[in-house]
This record gives C-alpha cells, structure tokens and sequence, in this order.
C-alpha cells in the first residue's frame, strides 16, 4: 500500500513509519517540524520506499502527495505533550479539527483507509477506573489542557461523522502513555524528564504527592497495536496501552533504580486537572485485534535509558 502517515518525524510517527516500511509499505511521511524532528527520520533518507515532504497538514495538501495513489491515511500529527500543547494551544486545536479534515478529505477522495491517533485525555480526570471506551470522559472543555483534550475529541467525532456520512473506512486509537527511544529530552513528560535528571544526578521532580497513576507502554508494543488497528474493521475507539499500573512516586524509585542513580525526589504543585488515575482497559484491543503489550517495562526502560545516555552524558 502507499500510505500517507502526518506526524510522521514525530516520536511514535517515525516509529509507525518503521514499521510500515518493514512490511513492505511505500511511505510518504508528513510533517511541519513544530514538536517533531527531522533527526527521527535521518535513518530512512536513502529509503527507496520513504519520502518526506514539511507541510503542515491545516493546509489542504495537493500536488505530488495528493494526486497519485493513497491506500492509506494515519493522521498522527499534533502536540502531545503538555509542555508543548500548553505553548501551541490554537495550534493543537487547529491540527485536530482543520488537520483532521484535510487528512479525511484526502482519504475520501482516494477511498483509502483513515486512522486517527487519539489519546487516553479524552477521558480527562476519570471517574471510571480502569477506562474503557464506553467511558464518556470527565474533561474540563476551558481548563488549560482543554486545547489537547477537545482538539481529540473533535477529531474522533469528526471521523466518525465521515464515516457515516461518506462511507470512509475509520478506524480511532486512544493511545495511552507510551514511551521509548526518540522522545524529546525537554517534552515534559515524566519518562524523560526522570530519566534526564536521573542520569545527571538531579533531583526527580514529582508533581503533588506522587500518589497519581499512570501505565507506561513500549513504543515498539504501541505500534504494533496501531498496525493492525489500521487493518481492521472496527470503527470505533480502541484503547492501546500497558495495563500495568503504578504511581509516578513508584516510578521515580524504580527510574532512579534502574540507572543507580542517588537523585533525592522533590515535590511540585500538581498541574491543574492532572489526571489522578489512568490505566487502560484493553479487553477490546485483545478480543478484537488479538494485541496485548509484551515489552516489559524494565526492558523497554532499559532501552530507552540507553538512548537517552547518549543524549544527556554525550
């Protein structure tokens, strides 16, 4: 298939377009460069089946990409951290809704495929534990977050509104913390930012009392349960993440544990509506596509230690 992937320089968008490649996939990946870097496809420059073109995906695409074949769409394109949502708030909510559109206008037109990459904030500070996707979510539509959390959900309706008005073949991910090599060092999300303070010795900053939960999924696990997402049938929400649950305190020990660092911990006021709890229910992902996690944490923070040792220590 030939398949256009948006967030493709991003850190799980290269990852898919690995992915892609190995299965024998032509690629064209897209990308503004705003959160992603053009360092996480330098090793597919010589790739005969993978070309790269910086475009921003709110402007309706034409030309090359658009008029020869597309079997396929993964609009994977937006900020996903809170550091960078929270300082490109219109542009968040403008890839989600715009973005959203372009790349279903695309699929439309080419009677292609569409999967879309949502995420675990739509259901915002849950009420329900773990969360399954019939959870309508607890998310604060004017809190600062709000620009991640509604631009998502907007592009979840927005697909399943083509869907059902244009017959386009949908398919929506909630992703779920996932983690790995080629995460932004600075993105201020709790992998890197641990492992980057264990590593120099810093302390760990835990924000509250670490008594919040989150479950960490391998990149490598988290493609593979997009791959045959995106060759599925089922066209509604499918939550892809690492059941595994435990606190951020819990994970902070187990960080520090793991690069025998001596880093103290410190404490910081909790982010406003920081979710308290978040573990995935994949009960659907496992009955449906037959996929399940199986990277063990431990390994797959090994891995990702070892990428980030050569980018904190040189």
């Amino acid at each position: 298939m030939r398949i256009v992937v948006s967030g493709a320089a991003g850190f799980i968008g290269s990852h898919m377009c690995d992915r892609l490649l190995l299965e024998g996939h032509t690629v064209v990946g897209l990308d503004n460069l705003l959160t992603g870097s053009v360092e996480n496809l330098s090793h597919l420059e010589s790739h005969a089946a993978f070309r790269f073109i910086e475009h921003d995906v709110n402007v309706p695409l034409n030309g090359a990409v658009a008029d020869a074949a597309v079997d396929a769409v993964l609009h994977m394109a937006s900020a996903a951290s809170p550091k960078d949502y929270l300082a490109h708030p219109i542009e968040t909510l403008e890839v989600g809704s715009a973005g959203t559109r372009n790349m279903l206008d695309l699929a439309k037109a080419h009677g292609a495929r569409f999967l879309v990459t949502s995420t675990s904030e739509c259901y915002g500070d849950p009420l329900v534990h773990p969360q399954v996707e019939t959870y309508w979510g607890n998310v604060n539509p004017v809190g600062p977050r709000s620009c991640y959390d509604e631009s998502k959900r907007f592009a979840e309706a927005i697909t399943m509104a083509y869907h059902r008005t244009h017959g386009v073949r949908t398919n929506i991910a909630r992703i779920f913390n996932t983690y790995g090599p080629r995460m932004q060092l600075n993105d201020g999300r709790v992998v890197p930012a641990f492992l980057d303070q264990a590593l120099r010795g810093e302390p760990l900053t835990v924000f509250g009392d670490g008594s919040q939960t989150r479950s960490f999924c391998y990149v490598s696990d988290l493609v593979d349960g997009l791959y045959r997402l995106m060759l599925s049938d089922e066209r509604y929400p499918v939550n892809l993440g690492n059941p595994r649950e435990m606190t951020i305190l819990e994970f902070a020990e187990q960080i520090c544990k793991l690069t025998n660092s001596a880093s103290s911990i410190v404490r910081m006021p909790l982010p406003e509506d920081d979710p308290r709890q978040r573990k995935p229910d994949i009960s659907k992902a496992k009955s449906i596509l037959g996929w399940e996690p199986r990277v063990p944490l431990e390994e797959g923070l090994k891995r990702t230690a070892d990428y980030f040792q050569g980018k904190v220590l040189g």
